[in-house]
Formats: C-alpha cells, structure tokens, sequence
C-alpha cells in the first residue's frame, strides 16, 4: 500500500495562519468600548478549548469578567504587584519601566482569567506521571489558540502577569487546587503595531532563529548554520 502526504492548506489559507501567529501582539492599549458579542466571544472560547491537552484532559477552565467593579479590583491587585516588581529595576531600566503601559484591565470590555485543574481525573492522567505539569502546558496552548484566533478577528489580547495569583483567586472564587494561567485583556481595539512594543521601546530584542536551534543535542551545532554551508 502506497502511503501518501496528507493534503495541507492552499496558498491563502496557509498565508492566513502564518499572518496570525507573525502579527499577534501584546495589547495594552487602545482598547474600544464596544463589548464583545457572545457570538464573537464563544467564538474565541471555542477557538481555546480545541487546544491539545495532555490525555485529551481539557484542563482548563474560562472566567469572563465583564463587571467594572470586579475589574477595578483586579486593578487594585495589578498596582500592587507593579509597585513591587518596580522596585527591581534601576537607572535607565528602571525609568523605561515605569514608563511601560503593562495592561489594559479597565479599557477593555472584558476580561478573561483561564485556570488550570492540573488535579483532574479527566484523561486518566495519560501522560502526566512523569510530567505533571503538562496540564498547564496544555493551559497555555488554549491561550495560544484564543490569541490566534483574537488576531484573525481583530480583537486585541493582552496577558497581564503582574499579579498576585493567589490573591486574584480569592478575589474571583478560584478553588485552591487550581493555578491561575493567564489573565487577559480582550477586545477590539482601534489598531496592531507592527512590531511588539518592548522591541520597539528598546525593552528587549528578538533572537535570530538560529540562535535557538541546535541539531541532535543541546550543544550541537546550529542547524541553520550547517544548511548555509
């Protein structure tokens, strides 16, 4: 039996993916009131929930946070934890810090926190007895597919972590056992910049593929490197 490829995208379609994952940002600011609908909304949620998970465990868990006196809190746990981190930084770091817009909590409509229970029985712990901690890496992959699909829509996300996780799970009802992954602000927003904005302000700089690729092991050679010879 002869075994064939199977079929890919066409020329557009394969486009339109690669355009999503090269111009997703960080948004922060320019959020637009208008809310989103919950067509849209399931839309973007349906788009995180067909991540992969470790034994098809679907761990995660979805808080829409429309509400602007629990967003205000939220804030109030946000301006704690950036006072503390800002104390790290000096000198010009520490000016380019404080001068840094790092999240978008009040501007955008809505937010939404995603939870992992690393805990569950669902999928039989398939895969997770030598590495427990898949069940957040399979978290991480559902905020992956939402911001993708956020970008294809035009709807801006912005992942906040500065914050004291488990004061925010207080605040939000979260069981204990669970871990709080990722709180994000989410909504349209008037535009997308073309480069992330910590690269644009000098914060850091992308690395080169082929600084991050090695070829068999850790301290092979670069693979980029050998394919130029």
């Amino acid at each position: 039996m002869i075994r064939t490829k199977a079929e890919g995208f066409c020329d557009r379609e394969r486009e339109g993916v690669y355009q999503a994952i090269r111009e997703r940002r960080d948004v922060r600011s320019g959020f637009l009131p208008e809310a989103l609908t919950d067509d849209v909304l399931l839309r973007l949620l349906g788009a995180a929930h067909n991540a992969p998970s470790v034994g098809l465990m679907q761990p995660w868990r979805f808080i829409v946070i429309r509400s602007l006196r629990v967003r205000a809190a939220v804030h109030d746990i946000f301006s704690q934890a950036q006072q503390l981190a800002a104390g790290s930084y000096e000198g010009e770091r520490g000016e380019l810090y404080r001068g840094l817009k790092l999240e978008g909590i009040l501007e955008a409509p809505q937010n939404l926190c995603i939870a992992c229970d690393p805990v569950s029985e669902r999928g039989h712990r398939l895969g997770r007895q030598s590495m427990p901690e898949t069940a957040i890496y399979s978290a991480v992959c559902a905020v992956q597919n939402l911001w993708l699909a956020a970008r294809a829509e035009g709807i801006g996300v912005g992942w906040v972590s500065i914050l004291d996780a488990e004061a925010l799970k207080c605040l939000l009802g979260i069981p204990a056992h669970m871990v709080m992954v990722a709180y994000l602000c989410l909504g349209y927003v008037d535009g997308f910049e073309a480069r992330p904005e910590l690269e644009r302000v000098g914060w850091e700089q992308r690395v080169p593929l082929a600084e991050v690729v090695r070829l068999e092991h850790y301290d092979g050679s670069h693979l980029l490197a050998e394919r130029s010879q």
